[in-house]
């Protein structure tokens, strides 16, 4: 339910930014307007101040989260993940504020606001990660047992899904700054020389969505752990991708790209616990650890 909720959380954040609520607020945290609760608000602001809300409620749930597994979990896995979900979410939160005090809002087209989404969106990554992993150790599932030949096969997969969702939030944000009035139009402006520097760059999230997404249904397909997420994952690559061309041809509307948003969610949450579920070690394997600290 935690995690459920701050992927709602995270697709209403993508809602400021794509109506260009990130002002509704003006340039004040946590205050909005100068004031705790706005009156007569405009829907910019409506959009911005109630996604403070929802971060505060979704701050809230993870701190529950948290002293539950302190307080059941405590010499297990599912306590460091929930521990660092809270570190992750305050980050989040801090990262939040940061694009209205450094204005990252609105029209502001600077590299710095590239490079501040980028940072936002991996600690948003990593966040939704320590949730996952939560709920799935919290589940029974087992501990994890680092080794290199696997880690080595691991590392890439999760590194291919992050590129997608990391070049995908800088196409979204030259779709919003950017928005173009047909497709050929938008193709004409992605190889144009005389195209703005944010719009040259909308090109490369396909063709790396399209690489690593590919990339991603070899390496899950050789686990052979989680038939059924691995199954999952493998779906959601594919439905990924078709929604990916799907924004594209509708012009980049907000209801589809919080729609790919979610997927592009769901796909690394997936990824995550396929990565988590390669690494974990099996009974026989425990078995054979224990015999020989025992012949120790």
């Amino acid at each position: 339910m935690v995690l459920g909720f701050n992927i709602l959380v995270i697709l209403w954040g993508a809602l400021v930014r794509a109506s260009r609520s990130g002002e509704g607020c003006g340039d004040h945290w946590p205050l909005c307007n100068g004031t705790v609760i706005p009156h007569a608000a405009q829907i910019a602001t409506v959009i911005e101040f109630t996604h403070r809300l929802t971060t505060g409620i979704a701050f809230i749930s993870v701190v529950v989260m948290a002293v539950w597994a302190f307080r059941r979990y405590r010499h297990e896995l599912v306590w460091p993940a929930a521990a660092a979900s809270l570190g992750l979410i305050i980050s989040e939160a801090l990262l939040g504020a940061g694009l209205v005090l450094f204005k990252f809002v609105g029209t502001d087209v600077s590299i710095g606001r590239v490079i501040y989404l980028s940072a936002h969106l991996i600690n948003t990554l990593l966040m939704l990660a320590a949730m996952a992993l939560t709920a799935w150790w919290a589940s029974g599932n087992h501990v994890v047992r680092l080794r290199n030949v696997q880690l080595s096969a691991v590392a890439p997969l999760i590194l291919a899904a992050a590129g997608i969702a990391v070049t995908g939030v800088v196409t979204a944000l030259s779709d919003t700054l950017y928005p173009v009035t047909s497709l050929r139009a938008g193709f004409e402006a992605d190889f144009a020389s005389a195209s703005p520097w944010l719009v040259k760059l909308r090109i490369w999230h396909p063709a790396i969505a399209i690489v690593a997404g590919l990339y991603i249904v070899i390496a899950i397909s050789r686990i052979d752990r989680a038939p059924r997420l691995r199954k999952m994952a493998m779906t959601l690559v594919g439905i990924e991708l078709a929604a990916g061309m799907l924004n594209l041809f509708l012009l980049a509307p907000i209801w589809m790209q919080l729609i790919h948003l979610l997927l592009a969610d769901l796909l690394w949450i997936s990824v995550v616990l396929l990565s988590a579920a390669a690494l974990e070690e099996t009974a026989a394997q425990r078995y054979r650890v224990e015999s020989a600290a025992l012949c120790l």
